[in-house]
């Protein structure tokens, strides 16, 4: 019984400083609530990735993308476009979220354009300039080493829509070049590619990461020259948004030796670009993404070389540029994602509501004390009305002895914690001292 009255004491304790504390629990779920309304923490499930033609390196690599956001719960839709410009719009137009887009791709100044935002250079793309060789005879030179040489050849500068054609626009005007009066075609990959095996064009022209399954095939096909371009530092000083790369020789296949020798190209660097209202939990996944896809070392680059901020004609995403540098996040490393993310969006605001209740919660003790304390003192009350009665009217003192009983009878069943019951046995004692005035008689009640 003594343990059951213990307990009892003690979860009546614990419920009267709960209600205390109600008002400020309140305040506290609410103010939480407002601030998980207005940062919203937690990402759509669904984002959509602007990627490129079928086979394309975009292509492979949003499928990549696509997998890697899937442990995270997330559903990346891929849109299959006509290439960089086509994504660019896209994401001007606000129908997609994400898109992979070539430098050089913007008509406009980027910096002038608002909006969109970079997740940091992926890869570099180089122009694969792809030749039959038996077309190379009708050239000067027999082998190409120069852009002025594809004058007279029937030439596939990549479809409408896609990057390859303004980057070659702009290499023919560096030339002096005019494609109005080249035989210049603008199929897609697959149809070029087709067309270009069947003889019916000469050259064919590629702007893609070497991923790219076509790009691989070529590499590989007997009598298909890629061109080395042999004036690849001045394209990169005379465009900005070229870069001069080398393919190694043997690097496609060092049992057969292929490239045979050194190939100097130019390429483009692709960056990943995001709409800025993109759910900033969203921009800090697919830059963990980019780390992992794109930081081993290939064919143009050494481990850890991308993603970079480097050669972005964008504002680099503050989410993209903290990921870039320092990883992952340290309690992504110890928490599910839902859960740090969670911590890391709400930090400062919880800080805020916690620096508006610690004054608020000053006043739980002394309410506490007062809620306690009130159910004893509020029959003091009582006690001197009785009291008062006795005094006015001694000869009713049977009366007053019956009142108080029932008073102390009802005191009696009052629970209060055991650091409380000092006031209750007060107020006990009280009564009896009343109660014995009035069983003393008139002259008692009376002194």
């Amino acid at each position: 019984m003594k343990a059951v009255r213990v307990l009892r004491y003690t979860l009546v304790s614990i419920r009267d400083l709960l209600i205390s504390a109600g008002p400020i629990a309140l305040v506290a779920i609410g103010l939480l609530v407002l601030a998980y309304w207005w940062l919203d923490p937690n990402p759509p499930k669904k984002v959509t990735l602007a990627t490129g033609p079928a086979q394309s390196a975009y292509d492979q690599f949003g499928k990549r993308y696509q997998k890697a956001l899937a442990a995270y719960g997330i559903e990346v839709v891929l849109v299959p476009t006509e290439g960089s410009p086509a994504n660019l719009r896209l994401l001007r137009a606000g129908k997609a979220d994400l898109g992979f887009v070539q430098g050089g791709s913007s008509e406009r100044n980027a910096n002038e354009e608002s909006g969109i935002v970079s997740l940091g250079s992926l890869f570099v793309e180089p122009i694969w300039l792809f030749y039959r060789e038996d077309a190379a005879r009708k050239a000067p030179g027999r082998a190409l080493g120069s852009l002025t040489q594809l004058q007279d050849l029937r030439v596939n500068i990549g479809a409408r829509g896609s990057g390859a054609p303004g980057v070659m626009r702009r290499l023919f005007e560096a030339n002096g070049m005019d494609p109005a009066h080249m035989k210049v075609t603008r199929l897609d990959q697959t149809s070029a590619a087709v067309a270009f095996l069947a003889g019916e064009l000469d050259a064919i022209v590629f702007a893609s990461a070497p991923e790219s399954q076509m790009v691989q095939m070529l590499l590989q096909t007997p009598g298909v020259k890629l061109m080395d371009f042999t004036q690849s530092d001045a394209y990169s000083r005379r465009l900005p948004f070229l870069s001069p790369v080398v393919l190694p020789r043997g690097i496609v296949d060092l049992a057969k030796d292929v490239p045979p020798q050194d190939v100097r190209l130019v390429a483009t660097t692709t960056s990943l670009l995001a709409r800025e209202a993109t759910h900033p939990a969203l921009l800090q996944l697919f830059a963990q993404a980019a780390r992992d896809l794109h930081g081993p070392a290939g064919w143009f680059n050494r481990a850890g070389s991308f993603p970079n901020t480097e050669r972005t004609e964008y504002p680099v995403s503050r989410e993209a540029e903290r990921t870039i540098r320092g990883g992952q996040p340290f309690l992504q490393r110890w928490l599910p994602f839902w859960l740090a993310n969670l911590i890391e969006r709400m930090w400062l605001a919880l800080g805020i509501i916690l620096a508006v209740l610690l004054p608020l919660s000053r006043i739980v003790p002394p309410l506490y004390q007062f809620r306690i304390r009130s159910r004893v003192f509020r029959w003091y009350a009582q006690l001197r009305d009785i009291e008062n009665r006795l005094y006015a009217e001694p000869q009713k003192a049977v009366e007053v002895v019956r009142e108080l009983d029932a008073l102390d009878d009802r005191v009696g069943r009052i629970t209060v914690p055991l650091s409380y019951v000092d006031e209750l046995y007060a107020l006990r004692n009280n009564i009896d001292v009343v109660r014995r005035k009035a069983l003393q008689g008139p002259a008692a009640a009376a002194s």
